[in-house]
């Protein structure tokens, strides 16, 4: 462990000015190994180190940003003789420090992970003390972490393969300012390493990078397993170059530490190159006819299939979520099996209480979830409940959109407006909605945690239905209350997803996302715009920034796929997501026609093509199911062992085909404000201008994939652009066909309106 008091050596003294405000400075060293345990260290002070026979030699070459930081490309040479098993280490130490900073290492560790932690693997069993307890505090699974106070020792190590933007970064409250180091995936050595060090008082820290990675152990899925890494071995004439950025600035607080690092996040890696791989309508397509196939009736009802089950799960991965797409299709058949499936979940699946269970059997028992021995009581996931009230609102105001409010059985709407109801009561109870309740009862079996982020935007979306402003209070409220709770004091969202304990994911953030959106949407006011760009940045932090590079023998590797914009689920489940379990995300293009922000619609497009890096394709196999279907996994780091890395899961998962058809059917193609310059282009098509006037831009639009396109366009002007936008404006969007090889020339008015010409063939250059 290094102790720090603000030095720096030699050299390296040039270098740490955005250190200096707090209290850091910066070491290099080689680390000679045995294994993965340390045997020397070698420290340079100054640019030339001589071990006995060997002389080493750092060059730097640095550069000052535009964004406070400084770019640093370091070379470490071997002159003279030979080393085995040495690694380079380039340190950050920092003095005064305090557990009051918040660490965050984007996609894994938030707040440090500093909280207690439970198990020794995936999903452990809560212990008694965390039931129908409100003092209970925030417990996380056996994960890379600092440690709570009173442990001697506090470090994580990581790879930068964990990571969804290689680096580290602290928010320093004492000092107001924010702290960031980026760097690359990987050296000519490897993939690089992360480290994180508290002394023993605590009151300094030190922030590693080795090239290559040298931990212990690596992290899985709640658990460690030795990581196999190697240190090389040097030859005279060896040489490994360490990209770096340090950046350092004034913050008022962790919402803009986090929106800090979403602007500089892909500043090291460089941004993603994605690829044009299946148009949105065809992913639809093929989307919705899986789900058409798996439509069953049962003894506990009629459904469409969840997972790779015939149980049904209401929320989160599957019900209500599956049927949406479905009944978006405005097809006489799916909208009477939707019609089928709200009959059976409002019939058989709610508590007397107002909430839901959310798991019945295809025989027709009621399952538990997260149940202790000593709590024998059905128990179901708030996120599940939240996400009901949502979606079944969403159905609602999708079918009067569609001239079929008459279909709208009286006891949908009936169930929706007890489960506001139940949320209201515990909200008023309670002053949160807890990880998991009790639906016979009410009563809340497990507090303290974010799974109730959703919720407010459900309340939302009930209260403009049924006219209940008492809801729409309760929101606000609830929405105040989880974003000064979890954003502003915890920097993170957790607990949402079925699997996991406490931990942050990436789940509830987008979630919570939705809900300041949507009160943006019914309110208006311009507070939950801004709390919905600090969420954003949260969200974004859990999007893989750049392209991976994987193993070239690995199903991605051959594949050559590009995963920028994958979302990591959880700090316990270390793999990224092709999409956002389960939504499109259509609240990111929200924020950004309102904002007029690009970082945002390059978040979502990234999203989106990620997504369709996952889809099994001929050529293009990701799963063992049939074309059009995906699977969850997307795998940089070895937590599930090296050999998992950028291999897929030959399985398929009903969410990540959904969220696909969600974001083809709730994302537009083409985004317009014809006559202003603004245009982004979402779909797998190319798109350039040729011309624009005061109310009109013309565009070329080339399809070079495989499949015929159907784009749908979405234009306005910046007034219309100023009011929110609502839940079915998707469905009154033009498509325009643009087929396979071919190009199309495309008029799009300030009015929505398109006018094509008649398509031609791409010529060859």
């Amino acid at each position: 462990m290094l102790g720090w008091s603000g030095n720096t050596c030699a050299k390296q003294s040039e270098l740490p000015a955005v250190l200096r405000p707090l209290n850091g400075g910066l070491q290099v060293s080689l680390m000679q190994y045995e294994g993965t345990d340390i045997r020397k260290i070698l420290v340079f002070h100054g640019d030339v180190l001589t071990d006995g026979e060997n002389v080493w030699q750092l060059t730097w070459n640095t550069k000052k940003s535009e964004d406070d930081g400084d770019a640093v490309e370091l070379t470490c040479r071997l002159l003279k003789g030979r080393a085995t098993n040495t690694a380079l280490a380039v340190d950050f130490g920092f003095g005064k420090w305090s557990t009051d900073n918040y660490v965050m290492v984007p996609g894994i560790v938030y707040n440090g992970n500093r909280y207690r932690s439970i198990g020794n693997g995936y999903n452990p069993d809560y212990p008694k003390d965390m039931y129908f307890n409100p003092a209970v505090p925030v417990t996380i699974s056996n994960s890379p972490r600092l440690s709570l106070p009173g442990n001697d020792i506090s470090f994580l190590e990581l790879a930068t393969t964990n990571t969804a933007a290689p680096g580290m970064n602290f928010y320093a409250p004492a000092a107001g300012r924010s702290w960031f180091i980026l760097t690359e995936q990987q050296t000519n050595l490897g993939n690089s390493g992360l480290y994180i060090f508290e002394n023993k008082k605590r009151d300094s820290c030190t922030f590693r990078i080795t090239a290559p990675a040298m931990r212990k152990s690596a992290a899985g899925f709640g658990d460690f397993h030795p990581s196999g890494d190697k240190a090389p071995d040097w030859s005279a004439g060896d040489e490994t170059k360490l990209r770096f950025k340090i950046c350092s600035k004034n913050s008022s607080g962790i919402p803009a530490h986090l929106q800090h690092f979403m602007a500089i996040r892909k500043t090291v890696t460089g941004p993603g190159q994605p690829r044009n791989l299946v148009p949105m309508s065809k992913l639809a397509q093929l989307g919705t006819d899986i789900c058409r196939g798996n439509f069953i009736e049962t003894k506990a009802g009629s459904y469409y299939l969840p997972e790779n089950s015939r149980h049904f799960q209401l929320g989160w991965v599957s019900g209500m979520i599956n049927t949406f797409p479905m009944l978006a299709l405005n097809d006489s058949l799916e909208r009477s099996r939707v019609a089928r499936e709200l009959d059976f979940i409002t019939s058989e699946m709610q508590g007397r209480s107002g909430y839901f269970y959310g798991f019945i059997s295809e025989d027709g028992k009621i399952g538990t979830e997260k149940a202790h021995p000593d709590f024998p009581m059905v128990q179901a996931m708030v996120r599940k409940n939240g996400d009901v009230l949502f979606w079944l609102m969403k159905h609602l105001m999708l079918l009067k959109d569609q001239g079929y409010g008459s279909i709208i059985n009286s006891q949908w709407e009936t169930a929706a407006q007890r489960l506001a109801a139940a949320f209201v009561k515990t909200w008023k109870q309670h002053g949160e909605f807890g990880q998991y309740i009790v639906p016979e009862t009410g009563e809340m079996a497990v507090f303290n945690s974010s799974a109730g982020a959703i919720v407010p935007a459900g309340l939302a979306l009930a209260s403009g239905y049924f006219g209940k402003p008492e809801w729409l209070s309760v929101a606000e409220s609830s929405a105040a209350f989880y974003y000064h709770r979890d954003v502003e004091q915890r920097g993170f969202n957790g607990g949402a997803c079925g699997d996991i304990s406490q931990d942050a994911d990436s789940e509830t953030a987008f979630g919570f996302l939705e809900s300041l959106m949507a009160l943006y949407r019914f309110t208006g006011k311009s507070i939950w715009l801004s709390r919905a760009e600090a969420q954003a940045a949260l969200c974004a932090s859990w999007t893989i920034a750049y392209d991976p590079v994987f193993p070239p023998g690995s199903a991605i590797g051959k594949l050559q796929g590009r995963m920028a914009g994958a979302v990591w689920a959880s700090s316990q489940n270390k793999h990224a997501a092709p999409g956002v379990c389960t939504s499109s995300a259509d609240h990111i293009f929200k924020l950004y026609r309102a904002t007029g922000n690009s970082r945002y619609a390059e978040l979502i497009r990234d999203i989106q093509h990620a997504h369709t890096e996952a889809v099994n394709m001929p050529g293009h196999i990701t799963s063992n199911y049939r074309t059009g279907s995906s699977m969850e996994r997307i795998q940089p780091s070895d937590a599930e062992g090296k050999g998992g890395t950028g291999n897929f899961i030959h399985t398929r998962n009903s969410w990540t085909e959904t969220n696909g058809i969600l974001m083809a059917i709730e994302l537009p193609g083409i985004y317009a404000r014809p006559g202003e310059g603004k245009w982004f282009v979402f779909d797998h098509i190319e798109a350039e201008k040729v011309s624009e006037g005061k109310n009109s831009l013309t565009l070329r639009l080339t399809n070079h994939t495989p499949y015929n396109a159907a784009v749908s366009v979405f234009a306005e002007t910046a007034r219309q652009a100023a009011k929110p936008m609502g839940y079915t404006a998707f469905s009154h969007w033009p498509k325009v066909s643009v087929p396979s090889g071919g190009e199309v020339i495309v008029q799009i008015m300030a009015d929505g309106a398109v006018r094509t010409r008649p398509h031609k063939p791409i010529t060859a250059n």
